[in-house]
């Protein structure tokens, strides 16, 4: 029996957000060996992960211009970038029953918001999307999400739309829920609401697409059996998480949804997005391939 030989390929850059959710997704490669391999006739072909972390607006911005072979996008930005990736069936931040949060000084029902100044943590945030689509008429005002609470508490909005660890802090901060996004979503749809996915690019080639696909799996496998090790990495990008709420926040988006999606969160997402693309939010994709 011929032993197969290994062919080092080099890297392939993985863009990711220093958030807890997605640092630890990336345990893996940081810590267990993953690499991307491709298993030919008479070879293996291998690749080594290189990290780029940056905020998520940034890397929806690079997806734009296809800077980066596989990213973490949000799943609002797809649409404008469906030409150049595919959708990954792993690494989908979903939000099961719960999601992004909308938050008053006060006590207050979503009605009472028709026609008010709303923060939004970035014009292509899936909670910018979802707000639009759920909500009533408002007037939406971008505002960097880790200030979204100070600009709710001083007045610069009326409400504002909280995501990543604010979920789990606004009332320690004094503020108020009006409505969880995740939920009315689930109510409405009951399906879960995808918030993030990650995306490789198509000139890749379906085949190290899959490889990609199988190796981001690997690493949240390894970072789920390596827990406490993996949440010490994670919370090293936790801005003030305790260990609590850190385990509660990435419990909350390191899922069974975000090992495979699976059809119901494939449904979920063309779901999103055509009810984006029908109030004219996003352009119309077409069929969606998984990879």
């Amino acid at each position: 029996m011929t032993e197969q030989v290994i062919v080092d390929e080099g890297f392939l850059t993985f863009g990711h957000s220093p958030d807890p959710d997605d640092a630890f997704m990336f345990y893996g490669f940081h810590a267990g060996g993953v690499c991307v391999e491709l298993e030919e006739s008479s070879r293996v072909r291998r690749w080594q992960v290189r990290h780029e972390l940056q905020d998520i607006q940034t890397l929806n911005e690079r997806a734009l211009r296809g800077e980066l072979e596989i990213t973490a996008i949000s799943a609002h930005a797809y649409p404008h970038v469906a030409d150049r990736y595919w959708v990954m069936r792993t690494g989908v931040s979903m939000g099961d029953g719960y999601g992004p949060i909308v938050v008053a000084r006060e006590p207050l029902a979503l009605s009472d918001l028709r026609g008010k100044r709303i923060g939004i943590p970035g014009k292509m945030t899936t909670a910018a999307l979802v707000y639009q689509i759920l909500a009533p008429e408002h007037e939406a005002v971008p505002v960097f999400f880790d200030q979204m609470q100070e600009a709710v508490r001083t007045g610069q909005v009326d409400a504002g739309v909280i995501i990543h660890e604010g979920q789990l802090t606004y009332q320690a901060e004094g503020l108020h829920a009006v409505a969880d996004l995740g939920v009315l979503w689930k109510r409405e749809t009951g399906l879960p609401l995808p918030l993030g996915l990650d995306v490789v690019r198509k000139d890749l080639g379906p085949e190290v697409a899959s490889a990609a696909t199988r190796a981001l799996q690997a690493s949240i496998r390894y970072a789920r059996k390596h827990h406490r090790a993996a949440m010490d990495y994670a919370l090293e990008y936790g801005r003030g998480l305790d260990d609590a709420l850190g385990d509660r926040f990435v419990d909350m988006y390191v899922n069974d949804w975000t090992l495979d999606m699976g059809e119901a969160g494939q449904r979920a997402l063309r779901l999103l997005l055509d009810r984006g693309a029908e109030r004219g939010l996003v352009p119309k994709v077409g069929d969606l391939v998984f990879v």
